[in-house]
């Protein structure tokens, strides 16, 4: 049986994840957290490419594929199989949300898509996750998170001033942006479920979650044909200062002055709050006029410190101030290990204890869990089998002996 937690928000809720790497099935995760059964639908021969991701392990599975594929039963099903999909719509009509992400059109030539899976469930949600949507001339093409940093816009701004553009930072951001957003529009459709009884589709673009986190950039361009460029660690449109400097042990630390109050703090974390006169520095107008002599200033100061000097100033006067971690200086932080946001879990598969990203957000009364970690290709397939549909040993061998699972 499912590892659940009876009390968590999601519990009851049954999910399959039959898609590839991060963007849906990050959004599983986060519902398997939070108490759903999520079942990871993958093909017998391979499965996930997620599980060749990152790192390996003793097992053959990557970090990758244990971290962010966790709380979830594998199940190897044959889509592509005439006996596969029927087995797959089996499980549809016993489900709550599928989450998929194969490219547009792939499901519907499987005889698999919305039109025919609405109809076997009703109450069927379902996540559909692409680089470019279910419409529109670009939705046949397909995505990825760097081409959609691209196609979004956060790529041209990353990088420093006149420089190549670069991606914002190694991380896949768009897929873990598409699964937060597509996370909201299964709780948002499970919500419209329970006041109507029906159920309905989910079209998450990865280039659309990138652009939606553009702050001003849309109506800046409508009403001005205002285009930003990139601005390296400097961003001084709207404050200075407003970036990363780097101290005299070689660090970085960021420091961010959006009002004149706050680069009054900073003056007296440098001893000198002269600057922060109205006839010196103490107009945010004057200092964005004089942005690289006021940066300049506050450089020669940080290199004249080592960064724990810095951010103990800055911190004394509550300057916003911060170190620029690696993921070494996270793991040594006592606000992280405070906040629980590591923790540790056995994996018996490969006789190593893990350390991974803790549940996030954080519910007072209902806080999800980390039950198990990703699991080993097709795991679960005769316990989910007979637990879903009542199948016995001899449906089950047969299936096996076709290669249907």
């Amino acid at each position: 049986m499912a590892e659940t937690d009876s009390n968590l928000p999601l519990a009851g809720i049954r999910v399959i994840d039959a898609a590839t790497v991060i963007a849906a099935p990050f959004c599983a995760t986060l519902l398997g957290e939070f108490g759903a059964d999520v079942l990871k639908v993958e093909h017998p021969i391979g499965g996930d490419a997620l599980r060749r991701f990152g790192t390996p392990t003793s097992r053959g599975d990557t970090l990758t594929w244990l971290s962010e594929s966790r709380n979830k039963r594998s199940v190897t099903i044959n889509l592509q199989h005439p006996e596969g999909a029927k087995l797959f719509k089996d499980l549809i009509a016993e489900t709550d949300v599928l989450c998929e992400n194969f490219r547009t059109g792939t499901l519907e030539k499987w005889g698999l898509g919305w039109d025919v899976l609405s109809k076997i469930n009703p109450r069927l949600i379902m996540l559909r996750v692409t680089g470019y949507g279910q419409t529109g001339p670009y939705s046949d093409r397909p995505g990825f998170a760097r081409i959609a940093h691209a196609v979004g816009g956060i790529a041209y701004l990353a990088g420093m001033p006149k420089g190549t553009p670069v991606t914002p930072g190694s991380t896949t951001l768009a897929d873990y942006m598409t699964g937060l957003y597509g996370c909201i529009g299964v709780l948002l459709a499970l919500r419209y479920r329970d006041q109507t009884g029906c159920g309905q589709y989910i079209d998450a673009a990865l280039y659309e979650s990138v652009f939606r986190c553009s702050d001003e950039l849309v109506p800046a361009y409508g009403m001005y044909g205002k285009v930003r460029e990139r601005h390296g660690s400097h961003h001084n449109e709207f404050a200075c200062p407003h970036g990363h400097f780097q101290t005299k042990d070689g660090k970085w630390v960021a420091i961010s002055c959006a009002t004149d109050k706050l680069f009054a703090r900073l003056a007296n974390a440098m001893g000198r709050p002269e600057l922060a006169s109205s006839s010196v520095y103490g107009d945010q107008k004057v200092r964005l006029a004089h942005a690289s002599d006021v940066n300049e200033i506050v450089r020669d100061w940080c290199s004249s410190l080592t960064r724990a000097e810095v951010l103990q100033r800055c911190y004394a006067t509550a300057t916003p101030a911060a170190p620029l971690n690696d993921i070494a200086d996270f793991f040594g932080d006592r606000h992280v290990h405070a906040r629980r946001n590591l923790v540790a879990i056995d994996e018996p598969s490969i006789g190593e204890t893990l350390i991974m990203p803790n549940v996030v957000p954080k519910l007072s009364e209902t806080p999800g869990s980390i039950r198990s970690l990703g699991p080993k290709l097709g795991e679960h397939t005769d316990e989910v089998l007979r637990e879903w549909l009542g199948m016995d040993d001899e449906q089950i061998g047969e299936l096996r002996a076709k290669r249907v699972i």
